[in-house]
């Protein structure tokens, strides 16, 4: 990619996280199978500190435990089902581990926006132990085509300082649901190479802002075919939507 960076302009949100299970490795090939070669994510720690893929604090929403996530051990987390909530087929899709989700990443040379989603509270020791875990799984030779290293995004300053501090080599992003005075000054005080925005919250002139403090502009959750052309006219870097089956590649 141009300037090293890892992602092409559409990125499938939580693997295909309408049509599947969100943030599973069903839904990561569904949005394969319709043309998706970057996709998005969210990973959180197990309490014995494993990176896994989840987007609640909770469990209730997406398989059939309750109670917070953080809480249990990968052993405990690795049986529940996160795919019968979402309809029969996929009943007893386990959570994914960010060692399975690299695995699949990378035997197809796949690129991926992971958002750092840390329990509250553990928002630095998240950041740091995902950056390290990032590069121990996508550094080396492995299988298949070579994949471009993930980009960290999340909405917490301090995990992305965490890694940053932990894995200063892997671009990060910030994501912002509201604007601040000026968006650009915490992406910049936190090296980010990108600002990830609500799509509202996207305009051709803070487009033109980013592109000229050298930050790439990226927007979330696009599911209208429009919308999406406005903001690729704006001249965004990067759409992330759930509407695999109908917009993207």
């Amino acid at each position: 990619m141009n300037g090293g960076w890892p992602l092409p302009r559409w990125i499938a949100h939580r693997g295909a996280g309408k049509l599947a299970p969100e943030n599973t490795l069903a839904a990561f090939r569904l949005g394969a199978q319709h043309g998706y070669t970057a996709f998005e994510c969210d990973v959180k720690l197990s309490a014995d500190g494993v990176p896994f893929l989840l987007h609640d604090a909770t469990l209730e929403r997406t398989t059939d435990a309750t109670g917070e996530a953080g809480a249990r051990s990968w052993s405990e987390l690795s049986r529940l089902d996160a795919g019968g909530w979402h309809s029969a087929p996929y009943a007893g899709e386990p959570l994914p581990s960010l060692q399975a989700i690299a695995g699949f990443l990378r035997a197809n040379g796949y690129a991926l926006d992971l958002e750092i989603k840390p329990t509250p509270g553990t928002e630095a020791h998240t950041g740091a132990v995902v950056a390290a875990e990032v590069l121990r799984l996508w550094q080396g030779h492995g299988h298949g085509q070579p994949a471009p290293m993930p980009l960290l995004s999340s909405f917490q300053p301090e995990a992305l300082r965490a890694a940053r501090q932990a894995a200063p080599q892997l671009g990060r992003a910030l994501l912002l649901d509201r604007l601040p005075d000026d968006p650009l000054a915490p992406a910049l005080a936190l090296q980010c190479v990108a600002l990830i925005t609500d799509h509202r919250l996207m305009d051709e002139a803070l487009v033109r802002r980013l592109h000229g403090a050298g930050l790439r502009a990226l927007v979330y959750t696009v599911n209208d075919a429009t919308r999406a052309q406005a903001l690729l006219d704006f001249g965004v870097d990067g759409i992330v939507t759930d509407a695999v089956d109908r917009l993207g590649p």
